[in-house]
């Protein structure tokens, strides 16, 4: 089979077996992989409704087609569940190796299920499956686990081999709890390493020599090169590699859509103490690349607090961001241990961003008692927003509260409209008011708040405060993410390689008989069949909204002075662009157009 291996590995934790089986080249057709294939076996396989720590809940570990075929940026998986955090469908893309390693073992996609009594971790090469315990793991960090498991492999699978584990997050079921993979690279949002942990799972570990055949090498090779020259000359993947995602920072402090104190305003005054000049000129030891990509965005960095020293990787804007300015902070120093830090203990740094913030704003007005807390958390305290992290990664304190997110932590102390959050799930650094297109990305994204499920920033910044209109054009982009997202490409291309540029890529690699129609079409099909999963889980059109802030309290200071979200007049546009219902249902003739029911 060509670019697709064609098998899954189903593994059951309970009974502690595992076993392949072949994929219908009719699903891969229609669903690609990655994203589309995971969400098209966890509907089928597991009904919406199960809880996401049960035994029967499905974790999904997919790659796409162009995964580990030399594509650029063909380095990418997904991990697909129900989220703890939003009990919606939740899937995460993370880069590194790990995708492309885990497809080297022969198949596509893993299927886990059950739970395991004891801790394990599952080791996976192309001719061996074990489950193995992991009881001498399980309180270690994620970067303590990746070198515990490399150091008991034989020298010739240490180097070769990836791993993908959960730190005390996920063994704690922190609602916001993210998987690892190569030390630093992060599977995040939605809680999905609180799923892997609920099942007793630390770690996957892979190694493999199988690659994928290619339909029509020299084709292949032809338009890689295309590809790649778009890529390299392209002044957008030009910032990208020189200052990372880090440029955003400036970006969006001029626009006035930082967030800034749990969203409070949109202006932060010490932007140039965080920003991408800033990081590569103080801490920045390397740039990084995730596999074959020509981008290098990655970050790999290195400060001293408290006279230790702290190296990883990031952080990147979102980072900055919401342990930045949505917490009054200006530390550079402290936020890049933030992130760092969060790597390690397996911690989504939006939600733990955006949790935080919450807290903070709900201890300034008086709402959290400070002998519920016992120091300081009022914004701009550095030190007290690192004593919170680790509290949430051991639920520890009031750690525990906020390890269920803003939500909750909100609802807790009888303030929810201070919880900045969509689906239950903690926004990026953009406040919408400011950039309405994004409002709608937010309210109507199948996971949840996220910033990746749209058109690209320079897009979305064009004639930023213009709401009509908007939809259609969002959801184009939200179904070419979908596809990106399936053939196991990196979502920041998306605003240089279009869609006919993918199709010959996507052809020469698979030879399927994709054209570019069928190729949206399968982005349409997965998006919907995603907001179908949500639907049989409970979803209804109240949840296509945002916080109350951006929709009642305007924009109080900078440039986007005055602004509110006209959602409801958007949701409706959006409704109508999407072909569904008015209530936000997929009527029928949809499910059937797209061959979904």
């Amino acid at each position: 089979m060509n670019a697709w291996m064609g098998k899954a590995l189903r593994v059951d934790l309970t009974t502690g077996t595992c076993s392949f089986h072949d994929i219908d080249i009719s699903i891969l057709k229609e669903y690609v992989g990655g994203r589309g294939l995971a969400a098209k076996f966890l509907m089928d396989e597991m009904a919406p409704s199960v809880r996401p720590f049960s035994p029967d809940s499905r974790i999904i570990f997919a790659t796409g087609p162009l995964t580990g075929t030399g594509a650029p940026t063909g380095g990418r998986y997904m991990v697909v569940a129900k989220s703890p955090l939003t009990d919606r469908i939740v899937f995460c893309n993370s880069g590194g190796k790990f995708g492309v390693i885990l497809k080297s073992t022969g198949c596509d996609l893993i299927i886990i299920t059950g739970q395991s009594v004891h801790p394990v971790y599952l080791q996976i090469t192309e001719s061996n499956v074990q489950i193995k315990p992991a009881d001498h793991l399980w309180g270690k960090n994620t970067h303590e686990t990746d070198t515990i498991i490399r150091n008991g492999l034989p020298d010739i699978y240490a180097k070769k081999c990836s791993i993908a584990s959960i730190g005390p997050a996920g063994e704690n079921r922190v609602l916001f709890a993210s998987i690892i993979n190569d030390k630093h690279r992060a599977a995040a949002r939605g809680g999905i390493g609180a799923v892997m942990g609920s099942k007793n799972l630390k770690a996957i570990v892979a190694y493999g020599g199988k690659k994928p055949l290619l339909a029509d090498d020299a084709a292949f090779k032809t338009h890689v090169v295309h590809v790649r020259n778009l890529l390299k000359q392209a002044d957008s993947m030009k910032t990208l590699a020189r200052d990372g995602t880090p440029f955003l920072v400036d970006l969006v402090g001029s626009a006035g859509i930082m967030p800034t104190r749990n969203f409070q305003t949109g202006v932060f005054q010490e932007t140039g103490k965080i920003n991408a000049h800033e990081i590569n000129t103080s801490i920045l030891v390397r740039r990084k690349a995730c596999f074959h990509c020509p981008i290098g965005c990655g970050r790999e960095t290195k400060v001293e607090i408290e006279g230790k020293i702290s190296e990883g990787e990031g952080p990147e804007y979102e980072t900055i961001a919401l342990f930045g300015p949505n917490c009054g902070i200006s530390d550079l120093t402290a936020i890049t241990r933030a992130g760092h830090r969060c790597n390690e203990l397996g911690l989504d740094t939006i939600s733990a961003g955006g949790t935080i913030a919450c807290a903070m704003e709900l201890y300034e007005k008086g709402f959290i008692p400070h002998a519920h807390v016992g120091f300081s958390i009022n914004f701009g305290n550095a030190d007290g927003m690192l004593k919170l992290i680790d509290m949430i990664g051991e639920r520890k304190g009031i750690g525990d509260v906020l390890a269920n997110g803003a939500y909750r932590l909100a609802e807790h102390y009888k303030h929810p409209d201070l919880s900045i959050t969509v689906k239950k799930m903690e926004l990026p650094g953009y406040d919408p008011r400011g950039l309405k297109e994004k409002g709608l990305a937010y309210a109507t994204s199948n996971r949840g708040a996220c910033h990746m499920r749209g058109r690209t920033f320079g897009e979305e910044m064009k004639d930023r405060f213009d709401y009509k209109g908007r939809a259609i054009l969002l959801k184009g982009g939200q179904d070419y993410l979908a596809l990106l997202d399936a053939c196991g490409l990196c979502c920041l291309i998306r605003g240089v390689v279009k869609v006919n540029d993918l199709l010959p890529v996507i052809e020469a690699a698979t030879g399927a008989g994709f054209d570019e129609q069928g190729l949206m079409l399968a982005g349409e099909r997965i998006w919907n069949i995603e907001r179908l999963f949500n639907e049989r889980a409970g979803l209804t059109s109240d949840e296509d909204t945002l916080p109350q802030r951006m929709l009642l309290e305007a924009m109080p200071d900078g440039p986007s002075k005055g602004h509110v979200v006209e959602i409801d007049e958007m949701i409706d546009e959006y409704y109508h662009a999407r072909g569904w219902n008015e209530d936000g249902t997929i009527p029928m003739n949809k499910l059937e157009k797209l061959g979904i029911c």
